[in-house]
């Protein structure tokens, strides 16, 4: 019991943490998933 109950706290924590980065990715104008549909500035296709 008490080791479901921490493997749940270390993955919502985990969770939370991604998801704070997507938000602070997006208000820096960066794409969030995937493509940002900018390809003059594309360092990852050819």
């Amino acid at each position: 019991m008490v080791g479901t109950i921490v493997v749940g706290g270390i993955l919502l924590l985990t969770v939370v943490a991604i998801i704070r980065g997507m938000i602070k990715d997006k208000k820096n104008g960066k794409p969030v998933l995937g493509c940002g549909g900018d390809c003059g500035n594309c360092k990852g296709c050819h």
